[in-house]
């Protein structure tokens, strides 16, 4: 059984992607937990928030669009997303450490 925040992946991605049947469901998945790690390996740490689902659910689709249509390159957009998120939890490592040494 998939906990609620994967739940919420899974019927992100197959909206995202419009599948309806359950017929790739096992794939998708393997998507899913494919995505985490590569987004973990670019150092971001992810949590159960919206737009760490939706960066998720963006790069999962991308592994998928790239399979079946061969789309090379990361997309622009997804790569930005990704720049963002590992600047945004830089900044704010950045800046906690700033205020502790002000202590």
């Amino acid at each position: 059984m998939l906990e609620s925040f994967d739940y919420m992946l899974f019927a992100m991605l197959k909206a995202n992607l419009s599948i309806t049947t359950k017929s790739k469901d096992e794939y998708l998945g393997f998507l899913l937990n494919s995505a985490k790690e590569q987004i973990k390996r670019e150092g971001i740490v992810l949590g159960e928030t919206l737009e760490d689902a939706n960066l998720i659910v963006m790069y999962a689709a991308y592994l998928f669009r790239k399979r079946a249509d061969d789309i090379g390159a990361m997309p622009v957009m997804l790569r930005y997303a990704l720049n963002n998120r590992l600047f945004a939890q830089k900044c704010a490592v950045s800046k906690f450490d700033t205020e502790s040494a002000n202590v």
